[in-house]
């Protein structure tokens, strides 16, 4: 039996129109879009028209001299970390930091690195159900504060963040409002401009895009300082030669996902509830982490209450069922997951805790499959 791949919120398969896409790209001969020949002038013309469509899809302004930018990266991790690095070192005597407790390790690492450096890093605590409290974020907010992270939808819970209310509070202050989207875009509605955010990362990889590819999303007068340099390429912000070839796919990726979202929510949001209520239903031990919040459709952390996450990791391993045991960026560490130990989950919960994230390329059978699967593994050990 093949394996069952539950483990998308660390990367998708690419869309076979997103390769073929890519594939044409290449043969055309497209070169570096710096260039002032031909084909330089043609690569150009094919990069700016993924970054304008791009920004169509994910509700940029994009209509006058102020228009918002979008930054191409190798992906998520380097735009956070443009994010963070950038605006600490445009703030000047601004020297206060503010992040999430639930972050992606792009933004706690990199706020770790800042903090080195001398920066003054506050955590947001986390409420038990796994969103942001946003009354203690405001008794951390001073007039030192150059910059709150917040992320739109945990990678490890899929819990989606009240970021409204965190940009009404920060709003008021006139404090800049950083958000990574990265597992959001696709499985919920992602509007740069009504989200409101100052600030905003996407990655094309967990849509079925091409690995190697992401952006960050700034309003027009609020680019970072860039944390790279060597060139001029866009804006200076983010130096180096831009491939065509990814930033094509990445806008084909994004198309492809955003023609029908709402047939893709429901196809996975049914298939995780039939996965979550057969295991509720069949073990006992069974417990879903956040799950009196709202969520995103295809995630769903499980904790196995009494066994050993890494045992039960290694068995569904041997049985052909791939998942996690949180982000997939610090897979290989025995550490708690910093997500779970935020929301304030007792040890065994925490030791307990797999990820199970679901892609539009699994069918009913895979699911089905999984279950039964599952519950053998967890009824045996």
């Amino acid at each position: 039996m093949s394996p069952i791949y539950l483990d998308n919120n660390a990367t998708t398969a690419i869309h076979p129109d997103v390769a073929q896409t890519m594939l044409e790209c290449h043969l055309r001969g497209l070169v570096n879009p710096e260039s002032q020949h031909l084909l330089g002038r043609e690569s150009r013309r094919s990069l700016e028209a993924a970054r304008e469509q791009l920004g169509s899809l994910l509700g940029l302004h994009q209509a006058d001299i102020h228009a918002d930018h979008l930054f191409f990266t190798s992906g998520g991790t380097e735009a956070n970390n443009l994010a963070v690095q950038g605006y600490r070192r445009a703030a000047g005597k601004k020297n206060r930091l503010i992040i999430s407790g639930i972050e992606h390790p792009s933004v706690s690492a990199a706020a770790a690195w800042v903090a080195a450096q001398g920066t003054d890093v506050k955590t947001v605590n986390t409420l038990i159900n796994g969103q942001i409290d946003c009354n203690h974020l405001e008794t951390l907010i001073n007039d030192k504060t150059f910059l709150v992270a917040a992320m739109l939808a945990n990678n490890e819970t899929g819990v989606i963040q009240p970021i409204s209310d965190i940009v009404n509070i920060c709003r008021s202050r006139e404090i800049p409002v950083h958000v990574d989207a990265v597992q959001a875009v696709g499985k919920m509605p992602v509007h740069f401009q009504n989200l409101g955010a100052t600030s905003m990362t996407i990655s094309a990889h967990k849509i079925h895009g091409p690995c190697g590819v992401g952006a960050l999303i700034t309003k027009h007068e609020s680019a970072p300082l860039p944390i790279l340099h060597g060139g001029f390429q866009q804006s200076a912000v983010r130096p180096g030669t831009e491939s065509v070839v990814l930033a094509v796919g990445f806008a084909k990726a994004v198309e492809l996902y955003l023609k029908t979202p709402e047939d893709h929510r429901q196809k996975l949001l049914g298939m995780r509830s039939q996965f979550e209520d057969s295991l509720l239903k069949a073990l006992s031990c069974a417990e879903i982490i956040g799950r009196d919040a709202p969520r995103l459709p295809h995630t769903s952390n499980i904790a196995f209450r009494g066994l050993d996450r890494q045992v039960v990791l290694m068995a569904l391993d041997v049985a052909g069922i791939c998942c996690s045991t949180g982000s997939a960026c610090a897979s290989g560490s025995s550490e708690p997951s910093p997500t779970l130990v935020a929301m304030g989950l007792d040890e065994k919960t925490i030791n307990a805790a797999l990820r199970f994230s679901l892609g539009i390329f699994n069918s009913e059978d895979e699911i089905k499959a999984a279950i039964t699967q599952i519950c053998a593994i967890i009824s045996m050990l």
